[in-house]
């Protein structure tokens, strides 16, 4: 069946490999990439030559509730439905490192690190949330019973760090906190969602320590590295497999569900 999904934070990355996986599934497939700056994702750019009549790339910026408003008033115009959901754009640190130690903290590294990871995430589904209620139930298991069937799926990318229960190292206030707080906000729109006949299926998922910007500086030590194909592959395993019965949950790239 053709599937519609959106990809926000696609020009790098897990969001970039999300399209491609997305992209190959068939020549009815189609993909909405968003980033911040089009023009310079160049990645994202030679992916659209390769498939011009399936992948649709517009500017947004994930800071931005007035961005986020207008570019989902102009994929409302485009497409009738969203089929699946992926909020994967995420910041360590505006510096690019994880606060070591309380001294460390800064206002300005909190706010921006919690508006890329935890707040824009949320508006985008605050906008585009029509759209998924219009979904085909194209991902995911559909169930026998009629009143326990999905419309569609919402992905926050969420890491392992933002488990409170799972912490036992400290650090990275701005990341764990914001990662935390997007788990909470999966939580609550999974049961909003969930409520209806056009139910979403909402879950936070965890990649496994991947190879990319993000994470690069961290790589020393690391007995699991993922490559960005590997990882996607296992999520996109466990979004194929999602029922209602797992909205809300916090996941990893093999199913196994997370404390929060």
């Amino acid at each position: 069946m053709a599937a519609v999904s959106l990809v926000q934070g696609a020009s790098r990355g897990i969001g970039l490999q999300f399209c491609r996986t997305l992209l190959a599934r068939g020549p009815d497939s189609v993909v909405i990439a968003t980033c911040r700056s089009p023009n310079s994702a160049t990645d994202l750019q030679k992916l659209s030559q390769q498939y011009p009549s399936q992948l649709r790339i517009h500017q947004l910026d994930i800071t931005s509730e007035a961005d986020i408003e207008k570019t989902s008033r102009i994929i409302t115009g485009e497409t009738d439905r969203l089929d699946l959901l992926i909020n994967s754009a995420g910041m360590l640190h505006p510096s690019g490192r994880g606060e070591t130690s309380l001294k460390d903290v800064s206002a300005e590294g909190l706010s921006v690190t919690l508006m890329t990871n935890a707040l824009g995430p949320t508006l985008m589904t605050k906008y585009f949330s029509p759209l998924l209620a219009k979904g085909l139930g194209v991902f995911g298991l559909q169930a026998a019973e009629p009143k326990a069937r999905h419309s569609a799926v919402l992905v926050n990318m969420s890491a392992k760090v933002g488990s409170i229960t799972d912490n036992g190292l400290g650090g990275w206030y701005s990341y764990r906190m914001s990662k935390a707080a997007l788990n909470m906000a999966t939580k609550n729109l999974s049961i909003e969602l969930g409520r209806g006949r056009n139910k979403v299926i909402c879950v936070a998922l965890h990649p496994g320590t991947v190879d990319t910007d993000l994470s690069r500086p961290y790589h020393k030590g690391v007995p699991n590295l993922f490559t960005v194909e590997h990882s996607v592959n296992c999520l996109m395993d466990v979004i194929n497999g999602l029922t209602l019965k797992d909205s809300g949950k916090y996941l990893t790239y093999d199913r196994t569900e997370l404390p929060f």
